[in-house]
């Protein structure tokens, strides 16, 4: 069976948009590959190492989401960072491969440095893609999947690879090049119309909100703003609840466009149909973490266990690795 490679930075609840883009993913291929979650807690300290104890929360959340949505802890191993020795091992020997300067015209690094407001970057911040090829190789990743912005990063892992093979493979393949899984489900865009649902942006629907949550969020996510009047002609294109129509009540997108381009359904409307469709998609949502919120102590297990057998694959790994480079007595 190959083996995908996928995860999230501990900083916080995952919402419908990693979701919608990553995790509905994950449910389906869980029974064709196997299947890694990296709970990416060192990743999360080159923006978030002043604040400890988020990371450590989201530890336990960021897991909660991935198993309430129907990843089955039977099927996928679920993976702390920063308990994988050979992950921080094989960043030590990648970096040696890798110029600053390439790191800094890396475009998904100036986006988010631009993002996060770092005029200077720390070493951690601005070496990440290479931890991120550690992350990916160290299980001998066959696929990652990944979106448009994770492009760049998916590129410099391969490139580590192919410089490693080439140095010390000595026309043997040491490490394998992982393959790009590219996720071909539109982004969702925040509900306050922004380009980016994003947790720091206060304009998500997390997987853990209430069903008033969801509700009022929904209620007041923004509209074709030229629309005054219930039965004025709309312009879905326009329309953050459009959008959401888009993914979440596939089947009955098209019509609801129609409808609202000849002004017979209002936004209200429109609205009721998008929390109907989320209310049926999480509903099981909340019972799984439910289940698991009462259960700690087995979300606490299957990553101790989890992270185990990483450390037993990553082992073996860096046996290879080291005898590759001579680094050995």
């Amino acid at each position: 069976m190959k083996r995908i490679l996928t995860g999230d930075r501990t900083t916080g609840r995952l919402h419908l948009g990693h979701y919608a883009g990553s995790l509905q993913n994950r449910v389906k291929l869980q029974d064709e590959y196997d299947t890694m979650i990296l709970l990416a807690d060192i990743q999360a300290l080159t923006t978030h190492f002043e604040r400890p104890e988020l990371i450590y929360d989201s530890l336990y959340d960021v897991a909660i989401d991935n198993l309430s949505v129907g990843l089955n802890p039977e099927k996928v191993t679920l993976v702390q960072q920063s308990q994988i020795s050979a992950i921080a091992e094989l960043t030590v020997f990648y970096s040696m491969f890798v110029s600053v300067n390439v790191l800094r015209h890396n475009p998904t690094i100036k986006t988010e440095a631009k993002q996060y407001g770092y005029a200077d970057m720390t070493y951690g911040f601005l070496g990440y893609p290479v931890s991120q090829a550690a992350d990916i190789t160290f299980c001998g990743a066959d696929l990652v999947p990944v979106g448009d912005d994770q492009l760049p990063h998916m590129e410099q892992t391969r490139k580590i690879v192919r410089r490693f093979n080439d140095l010390y493979g000595d026309g043997n393949l040491i490490i394998k090049e992982p393959q790009a899984l590219l996720s071909k489900t539109p982004r969702l865009i925040g509900l306050d119309g922004n380009s980016k649902m994003g947790k720091s942006l206060g304009n998500a629907i997390y997987l853990s909100d209430t069903p008033e949550d969801v509700r009022d969020k929904v209620n007041a996510a923004v509209t074709d703003k030229n629309r005054i009047r219930a039965t004025d002609k709309g312009n879905p294109e326009v329309c953050t609840v459009s959008k959401y129509h888009a993914v979440f009540t596939e089947s009955e997108y098209e019509n609801i466009c129609e409808l609202c381009r000849n002004g017979a359904i209002g936004c209200v409307a429109c609205k009721k149909k998008l929390n109907d469709s989320l209310t049926q998609l999480m509903t099981p949502f909340r019972e799984r973490r439910a289940f698991y919120e009462d259960n700690r102590h087995l979300v606490k297990e299957y990553i101790m266990e989890g992270s185990k057998r990483a450390n037993q694959i990553g082992a073996q790994t860096l046996i290879q690795v080291k005898d590759a480079m001579r680094i050995k007595l």
